[in-house]
């Protein structure tokens, strides 16, 4: 045995052919090529060096000068895991155990706080936000690997992201859009594929479409140095409020499962591997176990007003069928979701105990449920903040649903007793050590290590998986090719043109091609509050830039000069489901949360909800019967039909951006054509007016007819309402669409249309 410390050497391996080893340096890494192992990645700053056995080249991660298990790429990944949980500190241990807050990687150096994590708690899961660009994360990435590679074990940081690759549903121009003549032209909007958001994906109803988004959206990740996908969102939408409806994959439990086992077997397969991991794997974090998309009145869990996930209609299965018969069934080897985040919300009335606390909390929702009856082996992460303070119901900190009054430690011990290996958006690691001590006192030494131990071996496992181990460093420059490239764009800008939904075109009035003159009125949007309650400017806007309308149409200044009209608007923005305490409601109330532009009064709503209770409130009763919601953009409506009278006979052409379902009735008799986006760019939405492209998208969801259907549906059953009916007759049901022939009626309606 010796160390390896010349730069190219040619060694034969003990009854086998040669292994040719060779080093290369990079700017701030080497990497060693072997022709019989993988390729090895090392800072020279970190003080790793490579150690030959055998024949073979490995990294002395822990400067020992001699081969441990853990360092050995020969051994399975479960006994190196094993070797080095054994090896860690309490103190390690529960860094490990710790997910970092949302990180910024727009600079090529750490910030002194992102040191901090790393090296003061120990943290090695680094959640990455905002990026400058693709190379400017690779270079970042390389500098946390660095950091973590010099440390006494060398455990590298398994990075992170939420979605990243959407547009943000206005954009005028689409990144390496390919233009009519076909060049292939860059902007500076950005440099990575955008395809549809997550519901608009549902909106192809095309699986094999999500296989490829995929396997596309991992070699990016992969290439800024992302191992770890926060996703897929695999919630099933079934109450049409809830705000975050943009991010599932639809209504329908069959369609989710289907898109959310193709997303994960697509992220998490290396091509070729003998048990499916590797350096092209990405590992995926489904969420959110046992499903969010039932919150009491579609108020979010993210505040404490939403605290509650309701099952009036006894369907609370349906919401486990896209992770137990999809996300945690792969058709690949990988076999199931390496990571699963429980909802922030309390499941009310379904732990037999009788006991609600929210999922991250719940032994029942975790331990019962997930691992013992489902058999789920993976790392289970908590929602981000669920063990952070608390105020009030209203006031977004933590959401400690259920165990408001349990002091700091006995908060994450209450999470570890669930069976929870992980704290999202956690920090503080001595917070976690005296939970360690208090599990200690309760269960006994050994218990406590050997618990702990338990999630240290399954966390480093999603990290041995993807070779972390072995080399952690991209190479910048390739990250700045393939992020982005041509190829990739382009399968996302064909994405987006299939989710575009066309629900309505009377006398066809779509497509409208030529070069035709076109008027765009102008939008206002009034002052407000974000669904945060950050306040919001008033603003005017042409939803699609002049410059673009005009590589189409003749764009004119007034509607008497045009041949027909485009009106932009968003779905109704209906408030978060609560009114805070004022000087004219000193206690605050519950408010019906409204899908309509116009105002709406909760004259059917429930006398008595079906859950409620908090600390910091008077009444468990949150009730919002006979309150008036009006959405805050509620001038949308006003817009279209204003745009009609201008236009009189002429058509009016309508862009709803659809975050979720919405009642028609208030724009639908005024326009001649209907285009829902589920976040794409507006050079999409122009290829299908244009007719440069079909409509392809179906309904992922229903349009109800009006909010009194709304309330009558219940909060855990999918395509429960009374669907809206449009002036040409067509029900506006889930799997509905329109193409220029007419209704689609081909093999998806067919899977996944609307059963009896």
């Amino acid at each position: 045995m010796k160390r390896f410390l010349f730069l190219t050497a040619v060694i034969l391996a003990a009854g086998c052919s040669r292994n040719e080893i060779r080093e290369e340096p990079h700017s701030a890494y080497t990497l060693v090529y072997q022709s019989k192992g993988p390729t090895l990645g090392y800072s020279p700053s970190s003080g790793v060096a490579i150690l030959t056995v055998d024949g073979f080249a490995f990294k002395d991660l822990n400067r020992s000068g001699a081969l441990d298990p853990y360092e050995d790429w020969r051994l399975p990944v479960a006994e190196r895991s094993r070797d080095l949980a054994g090896r860690l500190s309490l103190e390690e241990i529960c860094g490990l155990m710790l997910y970092s807050s949302a990180q910024r990687a727009q600079d090529t150096v750490l910030t002194p706080s992102q040191r901090s994590l790393l090296e003061k708690d120990h943290i090695r899961h680094m959640l990455i936000a905002d990026v400058k660009d693709a190379r400017t994360a690779a270079i970042w990435s390389n500098a946390v690997q660095a950091l973590c590679e010099a440390a006494p074990l060398g455990i590298p940081s398994n990075n992170s992201s939420d979605p990243r690759n959407y547009t943000n549903g206005t954009a005028n121009v689409n990144n390496y859009r390919p233009e009519p003549d076909g060049e292939f032209n860059p902007s500076s909007e950005s440099d990575i594929s955008k395809w549809p958001r997550e519901v608009g994906m549902a909106a192809t109803f095309d699986v094999d479409l999500m296989r490829v988004h995929g396997e596309i959206v991992s070699k990016e990740y992969r290439a800024m140095g992302i191992t770890t996908a926060l996703s897929p969102q695999a919630d099933i939408s079934t109450d049409p409020r809830w705000r975050r409806f943009y991010g599932t994959f639809s209504e329908d439990p069959a369609l989710c499962r289907d898109l959310a086992q193709a997303y994960c077997d697509a992220f998490q397969t290396t091509p070729g591997s003998p048990d499916g991991w590797g350096t092209q794997s990405v590992n995926c974090m489904v969420k959110h176990w046992p499903g969010g998309g039932t919150g009491e009145g579609g108020r979010d869990a993210h505040f404490g007003i939403g605290k509650y996930a309701v099952y009036p209609g006894g369907r609370f299965d349906l919401g486990l069928i896209p992770f137990v018969d999809g996300a945690f069934k792969l058709p690949g080897k990988t076999r199931m979701a390496s990571a699963v985040m429980p909802y922030y919300t309390i499941s009310y009335g379904q732990d037999p105990s009788g006991e609600n606390v929210a999922n991250g909390f719940s032994h029942y929702i975790i331990q019962d449920l997930l691992r013992d009856k489902y058999g789920y082996e993976g790392v289970v992460c908590t929602d981000w903040g669920i063990v952070n303070d608390y105020e009030k119901v209203y006031v977004h900190k933590g959401k400690p649903w259920g165990v408001e009054n349990l002091s700091p430690a006995e908060k994450r011990l209450k999470c570890f007793e669930a069976g929870v290996d992980q704290l999202g958006g956690a920090k503080e690691s001595e917070i976690s050590v005296e939970a360690y001590h208090l599990w200690e006192e309760k269960y006994g030494v050994e218990s406590a290590r050997e618990r702990f131990e338990l999630s240290a071996r399954r966390l480093l496992t999603n990290i041995f998986r993807v070779g972390n181990f072995e080399n952690p460093y991209v190479d910048p420059e390739e990250a700045a090719r393939i992020v982005g490239c041509k190829e990739f764009v382009e399968a996302g800008y064909d994405a987006q043109l299939k989710s575009v939904v066309m629900v309505k075109n009377a006398g066809g009035a779509l497509p409208k091609a030529g070069r035709l003159k076109v008027w765009e009125p102008l939008r206002h949007v009034p002052s407000g509050l974000s669904h945060w309650q950050k306040a919001t400017p008033a603003y005017d806007e042409y939803p699609i830039s002049k410059e673009l309308l005009s590589r189409y149409y003749d764009v004119v200044e007034s509607p008497e000069e045009a041949d027909f009209a485009i009106v932009s608007i968003k779905s109704p923005v209906g408030h978060w489901g609560y009114i805070t305490p004022s000087d004219g409601v000193p206690e605050g109330h519950y408010q019906p949360i409204s899908l309509q532009w116009s105002p709406y009064t909760a004259s059917t709503a429930r006398e008595v909800s079906v859950a409620g209770g908090d600390p910091t409130e008077a009444s468990a009763n949150r009730s919002y019967k006979g309150y008036t919601e009006t959405s805050s953009n509620e001038e949308d409506m006003y817009l279209v039909r204003r745009t009609r009278e201008a236009m009189g006979e002429r058509p009016v052409i309508v862009i709803v951006t659809t975050e979720r379902p919405f009642v028609p009735a208030d724009i639908e008799p005024f326009a001649d054509a209907i285009l829902l986006s589920f976040g794409v760019s507006n050079n999409a939405l122009l290829d299908i007016i244009s007719g440069a492209a079909e409509p392809y998208g179906l309904l992922p969801c229903q349009l109800p007819s009006d909010m009194e259907t709304v309330e009558e549906q219940c909060e855990d059953v999918p395509c429960d309402m009374r669907p809206y009916v449009d002036s040409e007759g067509n029900s506006y049901d889930f799997a509905f669409g329109l193409n220029w022939s007419g209704v689609i009626r081909d093999g998806r309606v067919q899977r996944y249309g609307k059963k009896s």
